[in-house]
């Protein structure tokens, strides 16, 4: 029984220091300046493609939010983190309303997190939903927010994003979807491309499904409503 506890008690420490690195490590305020050349998603991507015999590649562009469709930034909060402005890294009233919904579920269906957690995960985590990757999040998420402003945040986010399989970042999926640059992009394409991104590799922005259409048409509608869209040209 001794043993069993001394070993028990290891674990517990091995969890606690494993999660508590978090704290000081990566050098997230380096992001101020650099940008990242691969992120963790994108290895676990190509560690995915080698076990299944895959010859895919990482496909991605830099691009700065100067170059990055205004439509595109608002259909991306509209669809993702509405609250982005105003929380720090936390949508406490979602986190809420999610854990409701995954308790009436009795699994977890439903998340709740912000572009600065998700921004989180995609650089320095894995997709896992456990409990110790979590507690790894917000411990990153914290630190993001508190050295990283508000417009690099979502510049990274956007530039790091999965929109299809091996298609990371708005600039690789502007150009594969619609043939033009991020900048170019009209409310009706930036409105399709943020309906897709909870599940990038099962919808695409051009999809027929009705989840996509009826999505994109509620952004679309938001960004109308408050102004985003002011005059609207045929097509856009």
């Amino acid at each position: 029984m001794k043993l069993i506890t001394q070993i028990i008690g290891l674990f517990l420490l091995l969890v606690l220091f494993d999660i508590g690195r978090y704290w000081f490590v990566p050098d997230v305020k380096a992001l101020q300046e650099k940008n990242p050349e691969k992120t963790a998603f994108m290895q676990y991507r190509e560690r995915q493609w080698e076990v299944e015999g895959d010859e895919k590649t990482i496909s991605k562009d830099w691009v700065p939010l100067t170059r990055i469709s205004r439509y595109v930034q608002e259909a991306v909060l509209i669809s993702e983190d509405d609250k982005f402005w105003e929380h720090d890294g936390f949508d406490y009233g979602a986190i809420e309303l999610a854990i409701e919904k995954n308790i009436e579920k009795r699994r977890f269906a439903f998340g709740a997190s912000t572009i600065t957690q998700q921004l989180a995960k995609n650089l320095y985590l894995s997709p896992s939903k456990n409990p110790v990757r979590k507690i790894k999040e917000a411990i990153l998420t914290w630190r993001l927010e508190r050295n990283l402003s508000k417009k690099r945040i979502l510049e990274l986010y956007l530039n790091v994003v999965e929109w299809g399989d091996g298609i990371f970042g708005i600039e690789k999926a502007a150009l594969y979807y619609y043939g033009k640059r991020a900048r170019s992009l009209t409310a009706r394409q930036a409105a399709r491309l943020a309906a897709v991104l909870p599940n990038p590799r099962k919808y695409t922005p051009e999809s027929t499904s009705p989840y996509v259409r009826r999505k994109a048409e509620r952004i679309y509608r938001i960004m109308r409503k408050r102004g985003v869209v002011s005059f609207v040209k045929p097509g856009s």
